[in-house]
């Protein structure tokens, strides 16, 4: 067990769809917390989200610099991740292993996210240090009922925003007096992505694969879209440009050319009809995604927390209590706990208190045993 009165600085790097968060912790306390928007046209400049690395990279170093913080005086680097095998939850150290499969998305998932363990690790060796990543969006915890599609060999995995669900669920627990492993919610973090998923004692079984294109469309995803309208979208699209529609430049993007919200919340206030229809049904699609959750959980539900940028937005909050209310009570996190959650995980870590996970390279769920599927 390490001294709790040594100082550790500690740097958080939690890339988004549209922006990079970054934070400067020393222990619990957080000395700043910079949130570094992209525009998606910007973004969109480059080919692959692993090509915006340098790009981030170079972001972060700016930032840094203009703080006046050295670099080489942080003691760890923690980074948000995702895309790589599917991992369990809690701290992990960050290796070549697993930046390499990061970079790969052998996982199957392009989420932004995954740059966090790519920019950690490229601090780590810049600088000399440990790097770490903490419930990544591809951990999984998901029920076989979840997995299973129509199509042979073809299965829904775990990509949603586990990090700052898990660490909104467990924080509101407490503040019921209960535990987060004794509880069961559903839990939405609307932001740039938008994942809804069903926590049923501690364990995120349940989800929507927000990267992937699954759900409510977001400022930069187009949501569930009925697969042959997809097959016909492609006779005159190629399939490149259709990958980036799913991930990068649907949604608000493809509907007005920019994915800040911001802008197209104010001209839904200056009475947009287009904006309007548009807001308000993305609204509507997140109200449908709690409802089958409810389902999952078989209505016993002990809340609704909300998480998110978009939360800001009292319209959202009011629409989805609207339409859920009368399932369990509607509880607003605003933003996230994602900085604060990364921060505390490393910490424990640095301090002897808990053990860091190694990367293994292998699925958490490798197939139905004893079941041809």
């Amino acid at each position: 067990m390490q001294d709790r009165e040594q100082t550790y600085r500690i740097l958080v790097i939690n890339p988004g769809s549209t922006s990079t968060k970054v934070s400067l912790f020393e222990n619990e306390t957080a000395l700043f917390e910079k949130s570094l928007f992209h525009d998606a046209p910007e973004l969109l400049k480059f080919p692959h989200v692993n090509d915006q690395m340098p790009f981030r990279y170079r972001v972060i170093l700016d930032m840094l610099k203009e703080e006046n913080v050295d670099p080489a005086s942080i003691d760890v680097f923690v980074g948000r991740g995702g895309s790589a095998c599917t991992q369990p939850g809690g701290v992990t150290k960050i290796d070549e292993k697993l930046f390499d499969d990061t970079v790969k998305a052998v996982g199957g998932s392009e989420h932004p996210a995954k740059l966090g363990v790519m920019l950690a690790w490229q601090f780590a060796l810049a600088f000399q240090k440990d790097a770490y990543t903490l419930n990544p969006t591809n951990v999984d915890e998901y029920c076989d009922y979840a997995r299973l599609t129509g199509i042979r060999g073809v299965y829904r995995v775990s990509h949603s925003h586990v990090l700052n669900q898990k660490a909104v669920a467990e924080f509101h627990a407490r503040s019921m007096g209960r535990r987060y492993e004794d509880c069961n919610f559903i839990v939405a973090h609307i932001d740039g992505g938008i994942t809804v998923s069903a926590h049923e004692r501690g364990r995120m079984i349940d989800g929507n694969m927000g990267a992937d294109g699954e759900g409510a469309f977001t400022p930069t995803r187009i949501g569930s879209v009925p697969v042959l309208s997809i097959l016909d979208y492609l006779e005159t699209h190629d399939l490149k440009e259709t990958r980036l529609l799913c991930a990068r430049s649907g949604g608000f993007v493809s509907l007005f050319g920019t994915a800040d919200s911001d802008v197209i919340h104010g001209m839904k206030e200056q009475g947009d009809r287009k904006a309007t229809l548009v807001w308000n049904t993305m609204i509507y699609q997140i109200a449908k995604m709690i409802g089958e959750r409810s389902a999952v959980l078989c209505g016993k539900v002990d809340g609704i927390l909300l998480t998110g940028g978009l939360v800001r937005f009292q319209d959202i909050v009011d629409g989805i209590k609207e339409h859920c209310g009368w399932i369990a009570p509607v509880s607003v996190y605003p933003g996230e706990m994602e900085q604060e959650a990364l921060a505390y995980g490393a910490l424990k870590v640095l301090r002897g208190e808990e053990t860091a996970l190694q990367y293994s390279g292998k699925p958490v769920w490798e197939g139905f045993p004893g079941v041809d599927l």
